[in-house]
Order: structure tokens, then sequence, then C-alpha cells
């Protein structure tokens, strides 16, 4: 998320540049940009984000720096707890930018884990892990939400491929003995086969006789 930090004079710069490469064809949306930009800039996210959709809504260059805007934004809203909000622009400059969809992806499924939202943090971790399948730090966030959803299989699997990339993790060697133990105290032991016995005859005693 420390990357991030950094998007305010990026976000600045690339609408100057935009502006000067195509203030001819479109000056107002050049306008909308660098006021956008100087808003970010000063973490003004909501003005920044606003001024950019008007922007990339006459000249469609500048989707990208919306959608950096809205990464800026959900990255303060994460740090002011504000989950859902974080989460909603994630998605939002996920959809502008899906080329980032890596980024974007892993600082959303840090959000989710905040919130133990576990079922779209793993599909995220996923989406990741297809891109980068030896990724370390995917793997143990899989494996440790495997884990908490109790599919013990699913979680050693990663935890197997973390300890063959780095025989020393401490952390994966320890998930590996919680889980064999659980793994272990989830063998039944199958009761030996019952003696079969006499079904009970039905006694006439003290019937009386039609």
């Amino acid at each position: 998320m420390a990357s991030l930090a950094l998007c305010g004079s990026q976000v600045c710069e690339a609408a100057k540049k935009q502006s000067g490469e195509g203030n001819k064809k479109s000056p107002e949306a050049n306008k909308l940009a660098v006021e956008g930009a100087e808003a970010a800039k000063k973490q003004e996210f909501d003005k920044a984000v606003d001024l950019f959709k008007k922007a990339a809504a006459i000249d469609h260059k500048y989707s990208d720096e919306l959608s950096a805007v809205y990464q800026q934004r959900a990255y303060a809203a994460a740090k002011d707890q504000k989950y859902g909000d974080a989460i909603n622009d994630y998605e939002e400059a996920l959809k502008l930018t899906p080329q980032q969809a890596p980024r974007i992806r892993e600082q959303r499924a840090a959000v989710e884990m905040k919130i133990q939202d576990y079922d779209k943090a793993l599909a995220d971790y996923s989406e990741l892990i297809k891109e980068k399948p030896n990724e370390i730090k995917y793997l143990s966030y899989r494996a440790y939400i495997y884990e908490l959803k109790n599919d013990l299989q699913n979680s050693m699997a990663d935890n197997e491929k973390i300890l063959k990339a780095d025989l020393n993790n401490q952390d994966a060697k320890a998930r590996k003995q919680r889980l064999e133990q659980k793994l272990a105290e989830r063998v039944t032991i199958t009761p030996p086969p019952r003696t079969p016995t006499a079904a009970p005859t039905a006694s006439t005693k003290g019937k009386k006789k039609p």
C-alpha cells in the first residue's frame, strides 16, 4: 500500500503531460484534469475524483488518472477504517484499468482481510496466484484463509509450495504442524463389526386364545 503514497505527484505529472499533448483537441478535459491533479496532490480526493470523472467523460485517455485517484482515495479510506468505501473505490479502479489488476487486487485483498471477508479475499489471492504462482506472500495468505475455513487439504497444498521455495519459512513450518495435527484428528477409528444377535421371539405367555 505504501506505493500509493506516490500517486499524488504521479497523477499531477501525468495530467500535465496529457494536457501538453492534447490541449488543442479537448481543452476543457485538460483543464479539468489539471485541476483534478492539483486536488489529488492536496489529498482532496472527492474533488479529484469528480474532476477526473468529468475529464474522462470528455476524453477517455484520462481514465488511467481517474483510476489512480480512486486508488488513492481507497487507500485513505482504509486508513480511516472506512473499509466498505475503500473496496468500492478499488472496484471502480479495477473497471477502469484492468491491466493494473494485480496491484489493485492486492490492495483490495488486504482490506478484505481486515474485515474478515475471507471468501472475497480468497478469490483475489487466487487470481493473484494465477499471475504469480510462486509468490510466497500470496500463497501464505491463501493457505491462512484455507486453514481458517477448515479446508485443510488446500491449505496444506499451498503450504507445501511455500516450503518447497523456502524450507526455513517459520510461518509455513508452524502451519504444517497445526495442519498435520488437525488432519490426524480427522481420522476416524473404524469400530469392529458387531456380532449379529438373534432376533427376540414374541412371547405368548399371558395371551388368551381366540
